[in-house]
């Protein structure tokens, strides 16, 4: 069989991941638009996400695709697109993350529906990995990781959290129900705000729709919790010294976030940049490190990224089984984004590409050392 010089160049190059194309391992692509070849070669990991939105290639088991080509590097042999390359230069000249800019994401991602998230999230909506330690179950994993948060901030009755990026409020009911804290929680989406005062009502929680920069008052412990890889690598000074602000001098501030192993990224992929989480970026432990630099003392830094994967496809089951109802509001491009979203980070994650941190800061150090929770 004779293939256009596109189609040999991405056979070969999927070769070398183990992936064939038409093949029977449920990793294998089925391409069912030739166009696919050049558009991949011609936008990188671009064109591969489109492509499928738009039906050109299918797969069995997405996340194994991933696995595959994450694992073989095969993004290094792909070309960025002329538009990313001037998001990047924006990223790199501009901040990215200003006032006004950072509302995007909230109106283009968080903003969909809270019925839509809720249908697939847990009983206490939480948008970040859960603490999958001896468990399989999605809602037990989450409550795991509620409860290890307000552990490692050594939570006690009366203590004032301030919860900075708070999503829908999960974390301000579990910690106001079960340790007997007033949580401030504050957010830029206007639909989270509108759900979370709803889920917390009666429970002494207030929300509040500001931006971390206009942040004011004295607390005892600070969360943030999948916030900062909102925030952009020109504001992380900003944000910490503001928590740093806000915190009692005996306080504890515990940082929950995705990270990455490279300091030199300063904005996401071409495709996550377009469709899921405009203005974003994967902090490092570096830029982490110089953000902190003279304020914190690092108490304890846990990784459990691994925990990654079976958050996002315990998310996809439930969404494939909840879509029936949201089929006629969003339509099928909106499905296969979503799709190929939750399960091209749950192959990422797998093979531990990027990171899953907590870390612990206290302003001088905890008197004695701190004990490290896990």
């Amino acid at each position: 069989m004779r293939f256009t010089s596109a189609e040999r160049t991405v056979r070969e190059l999927l070769k070398q991941a183990g992936v064939t194309v038409n093949g029977k391992q449920p990793w294998d692509i089925s391409v069912h638009d030739p166009r696919f070849y050049r558009r991949v070669l011609a936008q990188g990991s671009l064109g591969l996400g489109e492509s499928y939105m738009d039906g050109w290639w299918d797969c069995k088991k997405l996340d194994l695709f991933f696995e595959k080509i994450i694992l073989a590097r095969i993004e290094e042999h792909l070309p960025h697109s002329l538009s990313f390359a001037l998001h990047v230069l924006r990223s790199r000249v501009l901040n990215l993350q200003t006032k006004r800019r950072a509302m995007k994401v909230a109106k283009e991602h968080y903003d969909l529906g809270n019925d839509f998230y809720m249908a697939f999230l847990d009983p206490y909506n939480q948008y970040t990995c859960g603490y999958f330690r001896d468990t399989e179950d999605l809602n037990r994993a989450q409550e795991q990781k509620l409860d290890l948060i307000c552990r490692k901030l050594q939570l006690k009755k009366g203590d004032h959290v301030l919860d900075i990026g708070c999503g829908w409020g999960g974390f301000a009911k579990y910690a106001a129900k079960h340790y007997g804290c007033r949580v401030t929680g504050i957010t830029i989406s206007q639909e989270q705000a509108s759900f979370a005062r709803e889920f917390c009502k009666g429970l002494p929680v207030e929300i509040r729709l500001t931006d971390y920069r206009d942040l004011k008052g004295s607390f005892d412990k600070v969360l943030i919790c999948g916030m900062i890889e909102h925030v952009g690598y020109k504001n992380y000074r900003t944000i910490l010294r503001k928590v740093w602000q806000c915190l009692k001098e005996d306080g504890l501030f515990l940082l929950h976030t995705i990270g990455t192993t490279v300091s030199v990224t300063t904005s996401t992929d071409p495709w996550t940049t377009r469709y899921i989480f405009p203005n974003s970026m994967l902090p490092s432990a570096s830029q982490i490190g110089r953000a902190i630099e003279g304020l914190f003392v690092m108490e304890d830094w846990h990784n459990f990224g691994a925990y990654y994967a079976p958050t996002l496809r315990a998310w996809y089951r439930n969404f494939v089984k909840s879509w029936p109802a949201f089929r006629k509001r969003y339509g099928e491009r909106f499905f296969r984004m979503f799709a190929y979203y939750l399960l091209s980070f749950a192959g990422a994650f797998e093979v531990r590409s990027p990171q899953l941190w907590q870390v612990v800061l206290s302003k001088n150090g905890v008197p004695g050392g701190y004990s490290t929770v896990r």
